[in-house]
């Protein structure tokens, strides 16, 4: 079982880490790397983590919608795709992924429901679901809600072609117990 993953981000940040401390190789891949079409990565998942559409905290954004065709690609040829909040209200926020996403951003503790025969909902494990930081939630998306804050989905599921893609609100690192199964493929699919 090979664990390995891309965290795009535009600097090294302190959560590739915690990520290797899961025992997930974590290579650190920039806008530059992932808006270069000849640019070339082998990975079980790509993660992007919470504010990349906020111009404050990222510039990624257009780089992950120059990429919008690798990035389907490598979702339907077996790649996982880990998503979370775009900490901004941008109405083009989620249009690079290769489904239909939603998103309002509401900063602040939650009470989760959780679906738990899903294998994604460990995503929390470990952590207080009845109050639990989220960056917003969903408003329209396709897939299967996996965790509620009322009535509002703040994580979701959705199987393209050979692969998953998970988006999250949840504003808390995952679990460990879900980065190494989430981060964990038979074999690496190209991006």
């Amino acid at each position: 079982m090979i664990r390995r993953c891309a965290l795009l981000w535009d600097e090294k940040l302190i959560f590739s880490r915690y990520v290797e401390e899961c025992g997930v190789t974590c290579e650190h891949i920039t806008p530059h790397m992932v808006a270069a079409p000849f640019y070339r990565g082998r990975f079980a998942t790509l993660i992007i983590p919470t504010g990349f559409a906020n111009p404050a905290f990222s510039g990624l954004l257009p780089a992950l919608k120059s990429a919008a065709p690798r990035i389907r690609r490598f979702v339907e040829q077996g790649g996982r795709l880990l998503v979370f909040g775009a900490a901004s209200d941008r109405g083009d926020a989620y249009e690079w992924l290769p489904i239909r996403l939603r998103y309002h951003h509401q900063y602040g503790p939650v009470s989760l429901t959780l679906d738990k025969d899903s294998p994604w909902a460990c995503l929390v494990e470990g952590y207080d679901t009845g109050s639990i930081e989220c960056d917003g939630y969903f408003t329209d998306f396709e897939g299967s809600v996996i965790a509620r804050a009322g009535n509002n989905p703040v994580l979701i599921g959705t199987v393209l072609g050979k692969g998953v893609i998970v988006a999250t609100t949840i504003h808390e690192y995952p679990s460990r117990p879900f980065l190494a199964s989430f981060c964990s493929a038979a074999e690496e699919t190209l991006f």
